[in-house]
Order: C-alpha cells, then sequence, then structure tokens
C-alpha cells in the first residue's frame, strides 16, 4: 500500500484516467468497491482523489476473492448504476471479473489497453491496446452497447493526486449474493511470485536477464544483484527462465508478467516480440548485449554493445557509489 492515501497504485491510476474521462465527457466519475467491511472514510478518501460518487458494498460473502461472488456483485450492481463507461484494473480480479460481467451484459470489451481516448465526434471511448505480441496498437470502439468496458494495464497511466476538500457522494448499496452464485470451485492455486522485496507490478525500476547471462549464479550475482541495489525488480526472459536461470515468477513477456516501470534495464536479451509485449511500454528501456542487430536495440532508448560482463561489474559498483553519496 503506497503512502499516497492509502490507495492501491492501480486505483490511483484508474482515478487519474476516469477523472480525465469524465472531464472531457462533462459527466461525473463514480467508484465501486467492494468488500465485507468498508468504510464511509475508504469511500471519502477516494473522493479526495477524485471521485464524485462512491458506491459501497459490503457482504460477507465478499470477504475472500471468487471470481463469480465478484462477478456477480459487480453485475447487479452496474445494472442498477447504468454508467456509460466501466473501466477495471487489469489485475488478477480484472482479468477474471470482466470478461465475465462483459458477457453477463452482453456487452463490448477491450482488455489490457495501454491508453483510452474520447472520439471527438462521437464521444464514444477509443480502447487502445497492443496487438501482434505488441508489435502495433488497435483501437476499438463499443459503438452500439452499453457500458463500454475497458481494463487498463497498470503503471500506463497518471495516478490521480490527492486535492482535500474535494466534495462528493458515498452510498452503501445492497446486492443479492447467496452460495448458489459460485458456480465454480478451486481445484489448485498456484502463485509464482518474482524473488526480491519489491514486485514486478509495482516497480519503477526492472533490470531483467535473458538466456546470455548463462548460469543462475550469475543471474543472481548480477540481475539481482542490480536490482537490489536500485531498489527495483529482477525480471527475465521466458529463454532464461526455460533455462533454469530466473524463477518462473520473474518472467516478463506475452506469457509472463506484464511490466511498465520508468527504467528497464534489458541484460544480455535479444528482443523477441513476445518478451517486447510485456515490457515495451516501460518509460525508458536501456539494453545491453553483445549482438549489434539484437531486435532489443529497436526499442532502446540507449544501448551498450558489449558483453554484459564487462559492463555490469561497473554499473553495479557505480549504482552502489551513487546510492551511498545519496545522488
Amino acid at each position: 500500500m503506497p503512502a499516497n492515501g492509502g490507495r492501491p497504485g492501480m486505483t490511483l491510476e484508474l482515478l487519474g484516467v476516469g477523472r480525465r474521462l469524465a472531464n472531457e465527457l462533462g459527466e461525473s466519475l463514480s467508484v465501486l468497491v467492494l468488500g465485507d467491511s468498508l468504510t464511509e472514510a475508504e469511500g471519502r478518501d477516494l473522493i479526495a482523489h477524485g471521485a464524485d460518487k462512491v458506491y459501497i458494498i459490503n457482504d460477507p460473502m465478499l470477504s475472500t476473492y471468487h471470481p463469480d461472488t465478484f462477478a456477480a456483485a459487480t453485475e447487479q450492481a452496474l445494472r442498477r448504476l447504468q454508467p456509460n463507461i466501466f473501466l477495471m484494473g487489469r489485475s488478477e480480479i480484472g482479468q477474471d471479473v470482466a470478461p465475465m460481467v462483459g458477457f453477463r451484459l452482453k456487452t463490448g470489451l477491450a482488455m489490457d489497453c495501454l491508453d483510452l481516448q474520447v472520439d471527438p465526434a462521437t464521444k464514444k471511448l477509443i480502447m487502445i491496446r497492443p496487438v501482434y505480441g505488441g508489435n502495433a496498437r488497435a483501437h476499438f470502439m463499443c459503438t452500439d452497447f452499453s457500458p463500454q468496458m475497458a481494463t487498463v494495464r497498470p503503471k500506463t497511466q497518471d495516478p490521480a493526486p490527492r486535492q482535500e476538500g474535494r466534495q462528493g457522494s458515498v452510498e452503501f448499496i445492497d446486492v443479492a449474493l447467496d452460495p448458489s452464485v459460485k458456480r465454480s470451485d478451486w481445484v489448485a492455486y498456484e502463485r509464482w511470485e518474482s524473488t526480491g522485496g519489491v514486485s514486478l507490478a509495482s516497480a519503477e525500476i526492472v533490470v531483467s536477464g535473458g538466456r546470455g547471462i548463462g548460469s543462475t549464479d550469475a543471474y543472481q550475482q548480477t540481475i539481482e544483484g542490480a536490482a537490489g541495489v536500485l531498489g527495483g525488480a529482477a525480471g527475465a526472459s521466458k529463454a532464461c527462465c526455460d533455462a533454469g536461470y530466473a524463477p518462473p515468477g520473474n518472467q516478463v513477456g506475452l506469457t509472463g508478467q506484464r511490466v511498465s516501470p520508468k527504467l528497464y534495464v534489458a541484460v544480455a536479451i535479444s528482443g523477441a516480440s513476445q518478451h517486447i509485449a510485456g515490457m515495451g511500454t516501460s518509460k525508458a528501456i536501456v539494453a545491453i548485449n553483445k549482438d549489434p542487430d539484437a531486435n532489443i536495440f529497436k526499442v532502446a532508448r540507449y544501448g551498450v554493445v558489449a558483453d554484459y560482463k564487462q559492463v555490469m561489474p561497473s554499473f553495479i559498483r557505480k549504482c552502489q557509489e551513487l546510492v551511498g553519496s545519496g545522488e
């Protein structure tokens, strides 16, 4: 939980993009929150970050996450509130619940959007998402169905600032949930955690290694070592994880985690399209690879053509000096 008002980062990003869209459309911004013991104070905190109205659902069946109960509660709320646009973060919950709700409401849904815009002619939502492994971006519009639904990739939107004194309303609404809404049971649940103290999803700095790292020891010393010095997270390409050099939870890419940090350092990564699909929206990309024709250089802002073994030790030492001096 960040210090900025106690709200998770993705919530602040959704409030930021939601406030922008609401202003462009001349509409109010409402927030729907689900739980079992949420308070009015928590709703007021959301108003301070840009919401005009906050709707809270408290129900004992929402004390722990289950996709069926969360989808049922969300569906009932949306049928009652009739929003024009409904946004969710592309989190574990968003990836489960958004498609279920979209299907039940018989509306369109664009997943994993990088940007959202308002079409000036129709005032409809333009949903921009990556396609072809991140090599292109497609623009979608839901013209005949409501609500217009999208999930938003983390780290792609500016978070909403806190504004003391903002006014808005908080309303508690009831839904009818019973055990029969749970139409599925957990068979197994396995969570792949990234190593280190900072998660890939929330890290502002990510240092990733590819198969060219060569060994588990090299990955730990070089990639995890650099990430630790910088206060970031350690990532890896699929090839690096498949070789056993990095744990599966560190994988960045189309079939791994998708990240958008301020700084992404790619070490000995060739830059396959599947990997770029997971990190191509990073604000600044630094690539270190001994192959001058490596595809990673096409998306990198800065590139170093050299063996990482000649570059990374000096890089880590310099970072340690800067961190130690407080710069």
